[in-house]
């Protein structure tokens, strides 16, 4: 054999061993790539997205998709070779697997966030589109935490809302706080509560107060907050999804199923971001990839937060137009010159 052929054929080896190698050394990294997008004008899995009850709706037509991004799951061991292929590929994000699953909580903690972070998204879409419409929305006190260890543990639950303290109804936070306060430890306090798992019934708990470690006040391990009460219902059908990102699609999808006219023209609106009361859009987080799902799912449009046009423009997918909005008004101003082909729109910039 002569010294090149050999040097071929131990480079060839070597080449074999490394491939070998990439394909089983695992590294602590995930991926993402574009998930599903839903229309939130239309059905999921035979349902309205958005349904309402007891108040008047109007017909709409187009689309106001949400989107998501699929995430590897915690157990995944990513091999080196699937990361190269992800950090070369268009459609991927290779990531530290630490920004996704932090190291101090478990999978299924971090998916019970997500969801939590879901549902709450959704509360403050309806009071956002409640505010556009001038539809008034009364409040009402809620738990919105509960300690470990305390004696309210086990006895109340984040979610049940708070009727009555000591037989005194209660309208604000701080009645609650005031009211516990009000004996000493040892004493027993009575909550008449709404069951967030059981809405419609009242529960009546006593609890026996215990002195609060910095000050020795009254406590029972409850943190009070308040929960928007509508003047009928609305809910949101869709399942196996995360997060706080779709919460301005949704409001959009509420007003124009609750108002008369039709928000989109016909057109393929998608996009993303969060929401508060007041109708502020927030940046969330993979909206590369969720441009992405949104270009194959076939939208020409794309409603962006401000705080992610940069990264969105970077990787633009070619025939999406990149709207910036960085409030509900904005993207109702958008869709105004979406739908009638007449005005301005503010696109994203590198």
């Amino acid at each position: 054999m002569s010294r090149r052929t050999a040097t071929l054929v131990v480079s060839g080896l070597m080449f074999i061993a490394l491939a070998i190698a990439a394909m089983f050394t695992s590294v602590p990294y995930g991926e993402l790539t574009p998930g599903p997008t839903v229309n939130t004008l239309g059905d999921y899995r035979g349902k309205p997205v958005i349904e309402v009850e007891d108040a008047q709706t109007y017909p709409t037509s187009g689309h106001l998709n949400m989107t998501t991004v699929s995430v590897t799951s915690k157990g995944y061991d990513m091999p080196l070779l699937g990361a190269f292929v992800g950090w070369v590929k268009d459609d991927a994000d290779v990531v530290k697997k630490s920004s996704l699953y932090p190291d101090d909580k478990t999978e299924k903690q971090v998916e019970q966030e997500n969801a939590e972070e879901f549902t709450s998204s959704q509360e403050h879409a309806k009071v956002a589109a409640f505010e556009k419409l001038g539809i008034p929305v009364d409040k009402q006190v809620v738990i919105a935490k509960v300690s470990k260890d305390m004696p309210a543990t086990g006895q109340l639950h984040a979610g049940d809302i708070i009727l009555s303290v000591d037989g005194t109804p209660v309208r604000v936070e701080d009645e609650v706080g005031a009211a516990i306060t009000r004996h000493k430890p040892g004493e027993t306090v009575e909550f008449v509560v709404d069951p967030a798992d059981a809405r419609g019934t009242q529960r009546t708990v006593t609890l026996t107060t215990v002195a609060a470690e910095d000050d020795g006040r009254s406590v029972v391990g409850i943190t009070p907050g308040v929960l928007p009460k509508f003047p009928f219902k609305v809910t949101i059908h869709l399942e196996d999804v995360g997060g706080p990102s779709a919460g301005l699609m949704f409001a959009l999808g509420i007003i124009d199923t609750l108002s008369p006219g039709d928000l989109t023209g016909g057109k393929f609106v998608a996009g993303t971001g969060t929401i508060d009361d007041k109708g502020s859009v927030g940046p969330i987080g993979g909206v590369t990839m969720k441009t992405i799902a949104a270009k194959r799912a076939g939208a020409k449009y794309f409603l962006t937060p401000k705080g992610n046009c940069a990264e969105a423009a970077k990787d633009k997918p070619s025939g999406l137009t990149l709207v910036q909005v960085d409030t509900l008004d904005d993207a109702m101003a958008a869709l105004g010159v979406i739908s009638t082909g007449q005005g301005t729109l503010t696109e994203c910039q590198k």
